[in-house]
């Protein structure tokens, strides 16, 4: 298995119903129908403030949390969500501890948890002088990839959670299309000679990829021993406990998933962080 060089530091509107009224001269009038604004989109980069700071993330996940969120609005969170733990790991612990005193309890739970995460993948990654020869794609809707996480549960015993971690910190869903600096290819990066072993079908496809990584796992001890699995699927401890991370805090709250699914492929570069959108590479990257 190969991990991706990625810096991971990281609708519907309600309507009320009308009314109906009778005038005093008994003539049935129907009220206009009261619409519940959208929440707002967030900032597309995080204040420095961190009173300012607090506030939104608890906004973004209050949009993540909640079942109604409109794509938009799910997707302006997850996106602020990701750009926010990278400003806040680049920060004064002193600068972190004020903006976490500031959160809702559920927010801060699943901040300093992507904090933590954010914290050992940057041991696993060396910026690179030249961009990558990737292309970056639209993954599956995340309804369709999490039916294929649930597949894969059901047939192997893997907590689809450990699927959706994996996939996220290799290839963030499926965004990124091409090899690893180890030759690792698809989705959730096998290299050609383990896909020969335990894969079936497509090592591009997402549904077989998905179901390929289970059973890789199992046959190294999952589910009874996640952490040992996750070693032989990447030799680092970093790596393992970076994926933990993210998949218990998608086992505690389900909706975190839909929070990961809108995180964007983060590249390190020599001169910076870079975002690479869809599209890339005749889309530019984007410098943070």
């Amino acid at each position: 298995m190969g991990l991706v060089a990625i810096a991971a530091l990281a609708a519907s509107l309600v309507i009320g119903g009308g009314e109906h009224r009778t005038s005093p001269h008994h003539q049935t009038v129907a009220s206009t129908p009261a619409t519940v604004p959208a929440p707002p989109l967030l900032p597309p980069l995080p204040p420095g403030d961190p009173t300012r700071l607090a506030a939104d993330f608890d906004l973004a996940q209050r949009i993540i949390d909640d079942r109604a969120s409109p794509t938009p609005q799910l997707a302006s969170a997850g996106r602020f969500q990701q750009l926010a733990i990278i400003e806040l790991a680049r920060q004064r612990p002193r600068v972190r501890r004020s903006v976490l005193a500031r959160l809702d309890a559920p927010t801060a739970a699943s901040t300093r948890s992507d904090l933590e995460a954010a914290a050992v993948l940057t041991h696993l990654v060396t910026p690179q002088r030249s961009l990558p020869p990737w292309r970056i794609v639209a993954p599956p809707a995340p309804s369709v990839l999490l039916g294929y996480f649930r597949a894969a549960q059901a047939r192997f015993g893997v907590p689809w959670q450990y699927l959706a971690a994996i996939e996220f910190v290799e290839t963030k869903f499926g965004r990124v299309r091409g090899p690893s600096s180890a030759g690792a290819q698809g989705p959730m990066q096998f290299l050609p000679a383990t896909w020969a072993r335990y894969g079936h079908g497509d090592i591009h496809n997402p549904r077989d990829s998905i179901l390929g990584a289970a059973r890789y796992l199992v046959a190294n001890g999952a589910p009874g021993d996640m952490t040992d699995a996750l070693y032989h699927y990447n030799p680092s401890i970093d790596y393992v406990r970076a994926v933990s991370a993210y998949a218990e805090r998608m086992r505690a709250d389900r909706r975190a998933y839909y929070g990961y699914y809108y995180w964007q492929v983060i590249y390190a570069h020599v001169g910076g962080l870079l975002i690479l959108p869809v599209g890339y590479p005749k889309a530019r990257p984007e410098r943070l």
